[in-house]
């Protein structure tokens, strides 16, 4: 029996990659004259708690813009309209079975009604939702990508971008 090298024993346990596309985005909503948007907090993998900008996949005949209006309402409890995309986040993990390459396409949305709550999510990911003032939402974002996208939500709305 020829031993593997190294290479070979690497590829033998190479998980199938699957691709996913998601949409979300920060929906911003004007209170007291100031800016602030939605956050929700959710736990990892290894029970961290993690705040993030809510997104999700996209279901059948969805468009991408459709899909972040929907998930930000599912996940917030906002209703909100797409006003402009802001950018696509991307990155890889793994599962028991599989690799994952995720793709995020990210909107500015404006609130347009609802409250914020987590009763409608139906995975039942978000353990909590909150309201932060946009130039403040940097200190309380998990995910340094995620923290780009807030930016740049931030100099559009400022006429900066």
């Amino acid at each position: 029996m020829a031993a593997q090298t190294s290479g070979e024993a690497r590829s033998a346990r190479r998980l199938p990659a699957v691709e996913e596309r998601s949409a979300g985005g920060v929906v911003v909503d004007v209170h007291e004259g100031a800016a602030r948007i939605a956050v929700i907090a959710r736990r990892n993998r290894a029970g961290r708690v993690e705040w993030c900008l809510p997104k999700g996949h996209i279901e059948p005949g969805e468009t991408l813009p459709q899909t972040a209006e929907r998930e930000v309402a599912e996940e917030t409890g906002i209703t909100a309209r797409v006003l402009a995309e802001l950018g696509t986040i991307d990155y890889w993990f793994a599962t028991s079975d599989h690799r994952v390459h995720k793709v995020v396409h990210h909107y500015l949305l404006e609130a347009t009604g609802g409250e914020l709550t987590i009763e409608n999510d139906p995975d039942h990911e978000a353990i909590d939702v909150a309201w932060f003032p946009l130039p403040d939402v940097h200190r309380h974002l998990t995910f340094p990508n995620e923290r780009r996208i807030a930016q740049m939500a931030w100099e559009r709305l400022a006429g900066t971008a």
